[in-house]
């Protein structure tokens, strides 16, 4: 990303590469000890590779090449001044990077074909883009919504984590453009046409609310009212909740994992689920305004802070936004997680370094001003996060024009337990100023 990032081990690649890339292993009659002994650790290692737990042990070397690069140069990331080096600080870097390692299996790596395949569909969108104007005016490819009315929600009731809510459904409605390359995958996600929303409302009087954009992988109950703080934002600040499931996820997954095809190597569907994501929201806020909402905010985390910003530069009348340890940027989100070998053979098929990022534009928060007041604008990141990496909150406050930032000393999930997000959220949805020891941590 845009910070620095350890080199990809050079097991990190699919077995299509290994192929191409080293001829089928024969022995050497000049070695034939050394070369049992290779065959042998390769067997192993290949064996151990495709175990998430043994693909776990990279954390260490990553943490220690992280807390050495803090303590030499100062820095956790290009723009951030680091935090004070704790044990606790290295045991939240050493999570984050478990979890990157475990997540990298290769089964999941691109075949041969697939970077052919994306890099066509990416070509053929970026000359439609072009050739539409969105390259130009981001602004024109995302089109309004119907107003979502009483008659078009089906409600039901829950209970997760002791707590009772209302769910509301209806038919997304979306389709991509015409001709748009990917749209054809994207509309046989039969599961995703149909969206679905957590509500959590105060009875009485109406009361401002709070729309909750959840993370990858979440879309439950039991993972957003955690994940987004509900009880601080629900019972602490008395708001009104809202918490969107995001297509592909909860309820609209088409797949065991929660979200797993809206952020793979199939960039366009990313693009579709972005634009989508903006969309079910969009509808969303039109029902809460017929409710009469006497006001509305947006919070989101990780996938869900890029989402928050995306609307933020797409939606007119909303009181504030907080991004939360947000992604800003997916195109250098996938050249620095990508493993060495895939990503150099993703920029000789011109699938990033050029391609992707200009087909991004449409659903960057970067190519939007923010609707939203400066003063109205939250942003909270962590010091130590290794998966939205600090240059990635950095990047969206900058071009934000510097609001209010709150860096806690954690990783990216580190602000489940921070006391300090907490507080900062209270004072930024709440409406209060935010103390500089809040900001600085």
């Amino acid at each position: 990303m845009l910070g620095d990032q350890p080199a990809a081990d050079p097991l990190d690649r699919p077995a299509s590469v290994t192929e191409e890339r080293s001829p089928t292993w024969l022995p050497s009659p000049l070695h034939p000890v050394v070369d049992v002994a290779t065959l042998n650790f390769r067997s192993i290692t290949g064996f151990l590779e495709r175990r998430s737990l043994a693909r776990a042990t990279k954390a260490v070397p990553r943490t220690l090449r992280f807390v050495g690069r803090s303590l030499i140069s100062g820095e956790v990331d290009a723009a951030v001044p680091r935090p004070a080096l704790t044990l606790g600080l290295a045991a939240q870097v050493a999570l984050d990077e478990a979890i990157l390692a475990m997540v990298m299996t290769p089964s999941r790596f691109p075949t041969s074909g697939d970077y052919d395949r994306v890099s066509h569909e990416l070509a053929e969108s970026l000359a439609m883009y072009r050739r539409m104007g969105w390259v130009s005016e981001p602004a024109a490819y995302h089109r309004e919504p119907p107003p979502l009315g009483p008659a078009d929600v089906v409600t039901s009731e829950g209970r997760s984590l002791g707590t009772r809510y209302e769910r509301i459904e209806f038919d997304s409605g979306f389709v991509p453009h015409p001709g748009e390359p990917g749209s054809d995958r994207w509309w046989s996600f039969a599961a995703n046409h149909r969206a679905a929303a957590t509500v959590l409302r105060h009875p009485g009087e109406p009361r401002p609310w709070v729309i909750g954009i959840h993370g990858f992988c979440m879309g439950f109950p039991v993972a957003d009212f955690r994940g987004l703080h509900v009880e601080t934002l629900h019972k602490d600040l008395g708001l009104n909740v809202i918490l969107p499931v995001l297509p592909l996820h909860g309820s609209r997954r088409v797949t065991l994992i929660s979200g797993e095809p809206f952020l793979s190597f199939e960039l366009m569907n990313a693009v579709h689920g972005l634009t989508q994501s903006i969309w079910d929201i969009r509808r969303i806020i039109s029902w809460l305004r017929q409710q009469g909402a006497p006001g509305i905010s947006v919070y989101g985390v990780s996938l869900g802070g890029y989402i928050a910003s995306l609307l933020a530069g797409l939606q007119e009348g909303l009181d504030a936004v907080v991004a939360g340890i947000p992604v800003s940027d997916f195109p250098a989100l996938f050249h620095a997680h990508s493993p060495r070998d895939i990503r150099a053979r993703a920029i000789e098929h011109r699938i990033l370094g050029g391609t992707a990022e200009e087909i991004y534009q449409v659903v960057s928060p970067f190519s939007f001003a923010p609707k939203v007041p400066k003063g109205r604008r939250f942003i909270f990141a962590g010091y130590a996060d290794r998966v939205a990496t600090p240059g990635q909150a950095q990047r969206l406050y900058e071009h934000w024009e510097q609001p209010e930032i709150s860096w806690y000393a954690g990783d990216h999930v580190g602000y489940l337990w921070s006391r300090q997000v907490r507080e900062f959220l209270k004072m930024s949805l709440g409406g209060t100023s935010v103390p500089v020891d809040v900001l600085q941590g």
